[in-house]
């Protein structure tokens, strides 16, 4: 197994890719790359493999555990035609197979581990997340406090994120309360809300904050004629996103200034379901973006499960450094308003294809695969390292036995 493992790295060296790329043309990108702290780095393994199972589709993830049982079934069949066993050891193989399963997609959801952090060359550009959530949503992980919603997305290399929390603004009141002053000291959480539109979900940027009352009562629902009326002054209108997963032949979108409806939509969206629709639907995606001149945004969708960010949304606003949490969300959003489907660009996490059947259908050989040929080469090193240290103390745990000599 070391010396395939050892195989694999060298070989999979030779078809390298970037880790990340733009989302929309499948392209590398020169304004960005992931950076592994020592830590990351220290845990290669165990950090590229959780990375790799957290941005997987939902059809990967069960073809991967499909996978995993017939590999268990072929080397029990074989154990069991070499030495004689037991039903009752059976079971017990099967137990334990089966906790080997939920403890590894219990680490991947709450394992503390260090995370890919996106470093950017342009001073000018930020990185946003324009959809998460903290413990104040129905569907947030117990204990999420916008203070850990930072500090993940700080991990992650993000400048800013939108906190939308479905139906309630206390999870992003609480979090701007403890912002910097300015942006560039840390992460600014900004203001915005999760609700219905047309039998679709989006985010509404600046809910509650700049636009007040254009929601039902509860926050449950965006209200049409007061979001007509707050569509009235060109350039001020109010953002909504589309989000994924969603029915996009529902998409409303806002035809002209001055007019309601949405402006941008997310290329990304990082729930499992999300990761689904997004690759599935890449291209139409896209088109419609530039069909209906829609913003391309990413959202991690994170309720606080999982180290691993899936994209970033890339966007050029002048002196954002210099900006308050107010200041920085007005900029963001009427950039978002004026210029629309040329206003962002979207780096996503480089992993297997889990839109193409032939792709899932193999998950076993083309996840792996993907992982390994988009390593560094820190990563690499690192790999190499841990695969024959591991060997050197399973040699001196259990050496080698030679052939029984005959007794004198």
């Amino acid at each position: 197994m070391a010396v395939g493992l050892t195989l694999v790295l060298l070989i999979s060296a030779l078809f390298a890719q970037p880790t990340i790329r733009n989302a929309a043309t499948l392209q590398p990108v020169i304004e960005a790359h992931l950076e592994f702290s020592t830590g990351y780095l220290l845990l290669a393994p165990l950090s590229d493999s959780l990375d790799h199972l957290t941005l997987l589709t939902v059809p990967q993830h069960v073809a991967i555990v499909l996978w995993a049982i017939a590999v268990f079934v072929a080397v029990r069949v074989r154990r069991r035609r070499r030495r004689a066993t037991s039903a009752v050891r059976e079971i017990v193989a099967a137990a334990v197979f089966v906790a080997g399963i939920l403890i590894v997609y219990a680490a991947a959801a709450v394992l503390p581990r260090p995370m890919a952090q996106l470093q950017t060359t342009d001073l000018t550009v930020m990185s946003i997340d324009f959809h998460t959530h903290t413990r104040f949503s129905h569907d947030g992980r117990p204990g999420w406090e916008p203070r850990d919603v930072r500090a993940w997305h700080d991990a992650a290399g993000f400048d800013a994120a939108y906190v939308t929390d479905h139906r309630t603004l206390d999870g992003a009141i609480e979090g701007i309360a403890e912002n910097a002053s300015q942006a560039g000291q840390g992460v600014l959480l900004l203001q915005g809300l999760e609700a219905g539109y047309h039998g679709e979900h989006v985010n509404i940027l600046g809910a509650g904050n700049h636009f007040s009352g254009i929601t039902t009562p509860d926050l449950r629902d965006v209200d049409d004629q007061s979001l007509a009326l707050a569509s009235l002054v060109p350039n001020g209108e109010p953002v909504l996103i589309e989000t994924l997963p969603g029915n996009l032949s529902h998409l409303t979108a806002a035809p002209a200034p001055g007019t309601p409806g949405i402006r941008a939509i997310e290329l990304v969206d990082g729930s499992p379901r999300g990761l689904t629709q997004s690759r599935a639907d890449r291209q139409r995606i896209v088109h419609l973006a530039d069909s209906l001149d829609l913003a391309l945004v990413a959202g991690t969708d994170n309720h606080g499960w999982g180290r691993a960010a899936p994209a970033w949304t890339m966007m050029r606003v002048i002196d954002w450094r210099m900006l308050g949490t107010d200041s920085l969300s007005q900029r963001i959003e009427r950039v978002l308003r004026i210029g629309r489907r040329g206003s962002t660009k979207v780096f996503e996490r480089r992993v297997a294809d889990g839109a193409n059947p032939v792709s899932v259908l193999f998950a076993g050989i083309t996840i792996p695969w993907r992982m390994f040929t988009t390593l560094s080469g820190e990563e690499r090193m690192a790999w190499f390292i841990w695969i024959w240290v591991i060997v050197l103390l399973a040699r001196i745990a259990w050496p080698a036995r030679g052939p029984d000599l005959p007794r004198a």
